[in-house]
């Protein structure tokens, strides 16, 4: 079986861990998923304190954001975040992975996932959460084949570019033990 015509060979792609010298790249990603996709539900464009602001927040929680480099520019980003802020929830972490344009269908979200996951399952991570525009069947895709399930479909809860929104809940159970996020 021959490799899909543009997935990057593993030479080629970098996953490392960002850097703060990474965020002007990370933030020309993000305001293009704000401006043009739904895979964000922002309206208005951030600026680079608010990546700022974020890196060092994800930071101080021990949450890895990881970049995945090509040739010297960064081609996407990954990160999770606790899920929600009440101490129950520790363990339940969402993620977040976002490509460049330009790098689509390459392979580079299926790295970035890949190290997202493993990550996770070293920091403990019990549950992974996606939330995804339900009509974003890409990014629903590719949540499947790492053993994401749909477990919950909220309609009209978002509003962006004149139409509602729905949401999509998936979830990974990663083992049945925990050790510490904190």
């Amino acid at each position: 079986m021959s490799p899909e015509p543009n997935v990057l060979a593993p030479a080629e792609l970098l996953v490392r861990d960002a850097r703060v010298s990474d965020l002007p790249q990370i933030l020309a990603i993000h305001n293009t998923a704000i401006a043009e996709t739904t895979a964000i539900w922002d309206t208005e464009l951030a600026d680079l304190a608010e990546r700022e602001a974020w890196f060092a927040a994800r930071t101080a929680a021990r949450c890895p954001i990881l970049v995945a480099e090509i040739d010297g520019s960064i081609a996407g980003y990954a990160s999770y975040g606790q899920f929600r802020p009440k101490s129950g929830y520790r363990y339940s972490v969402e993620n977040s992975v976002y490509v460049a344009d330009r790098f689509h269908r390459r392979g580079v979200a299926k790295a970035l996932m890949t190290e997202l996951l493993v990550r996770a399952e070293q920091g403990g991570v019990h549950a992974m959460i996606a939330v995804i525009e339900a009509s974003n069947l890409t990014s629903v895709a590719l949540h499947e084949k790492f053993g994401f399930e749909i477990v919950g479909r909220l309609p009209e809860v978002g509003h962006k570019f004149g139409r509602w929104m729905d949401l999509t809940l998936m979830q990974l159970l990663l083992d049945d033990g925990v050790t510490s996020l904190s």
